[in-house]
């Protein structure tokens, strides 16, 4: 029963939603907070970039037809189901939800939680660290073009050259000085994991203080109702349902060993939180959307992607361990 209850780190958002609902930040002190929340997010990519091991990329990389694969549903085969969710009418969904919907389509896949779960479904762990660093890495430069691309047709923005050049300097430039400074303090930094995760997502809950702070001032919780919020997890579910299916039948068909298939499955249909809500930031910080709006499908998308993916990975742990059962007196 604990696998469908929210883990801590979803506590702690909806939480700082309360928060910023009840006491958002403004004036001077969301200036002074915006700048802090910048310094964390820098240090963020910089850990990821410090943590990745390039033995690991070396090893996985060589596997080109998952990571393909993976990418193509990240980048194309979630847009394309996000272009079709626009046909509901604006009265059922509204237009700042959907630009919501459709931005994180167009976002990279999540890094820890692919690795974990593809780790204890017993999948191909390498590949998993591989495919989703690569997706975050190329997500840098593909997120704001293809939410530039989709986004200009809904009317709530368009690809803006500063947002993509705000994204390259937050985030993809903290992690390259990361990834070139791994060789000397990597081992250090991944034997202090405990001791650095509250920056992991310390800097989170930050932006999306700041990203609700500023919605609540221009009456996020006014605009919508809790019908429109149902409305977004229904069809945050189909989507993400929609895309389990194809990711795992999918590459049943196109011959994948299971392991790989289990990458592939959890790799390829996760979105990532932690690279979103600076993203939204980043490329919504001038334009007339809101943050807090453009955040809160991902938000719940989360959620519903953490509890499904936990039951998913342990049926195929499940089945794991009956095969080698079974196979145990065979063997001896």
């Amino acid at each position: 029963m604990s696998r469908f209850l929210p883990d801590r780190f979803t506590v702690l958002l909806v939480c700082t939603v309360i928060l910023a609902s009840l006491l958002p930040i403004h004036g001077d002190w969301a200036e002074s907070f915006g700048i802090a929340t910048d310094i964390a997010i820098g240090l963020l990519f910089f850990l990821h970039g410090a943590r990745l091991s390039r033995d690991v990329v070396i090893a996985g990389i060589l596997h080109w037809r998952l990571h393909l694969t993976i990418l193509l549903v990240t980048f194309a085969v979630f847009p394309i189901l996000g272009l079709a969710i626009g046909f509901i009418p604006e009265e059922i969904l509204p237009s700042p939800l959907y630009a919501g919907i459709l931005f994180l389509c167009v976002l990279p896949s999540t890094v820890q939680s692919s690795i974990a779960f593809t780790s204890m479904a017993g999948g191909n762990v390498p590949a998993a660290v591989c495919a989703a660093s690569g997706s975050n890495i190329l997500g840098m430069f593909l997120t704001p073009l293809l939410a530039g691309l989709l986004l200009s047709t809904t009317g709530d923005g368009g690809f803006s050259w500063d947002a993509l050049e705000s994204i390259l300097l937050q985030l993809l430039a903290p992690f390259v000085v990361g990834q070139i400074l791994q060789p000397w303090i990597g081992d250090w930094i991944r034997s202090k994991k405990k001791l650095l995760a509250p920056v992991d997502r310390g800097s989170i809950l930050m932006v999306v203080y700041l990203a609700f702070s500023e919605a609540v001032m221009e009456g996020l919780w006014h605009t919508f109702s809790a019908t429109d919020i149902a409305v977004v997890i229904v069809l945050d579910m189909a989507l993400l349902a929609v895309v389990l299916c194809l990711t795992m039948f999918g590459s049943r068909a196109l011959g994948f060993s299971k392991e790989d298939e289990i990458t592939i499955t959890f790799c390829g249909s996760k979105k990532s939180l932690a690279s979103g809500v600076p993203m939204a930031n980043a490329i919504f910080a001038n334009q007339s959307s809101s943050v807090g709006a453009i955040v809160l499908p991902l938000m719940l998308f989360h959620q519903i992607q953490l509890m499904a993916c936990a039951v998913i990975a342990q049926k195929y742990a499940n089945r794991l361990k009956e095969k080698e059962a079974a196979a145990e007196p065979a063997a001896a």
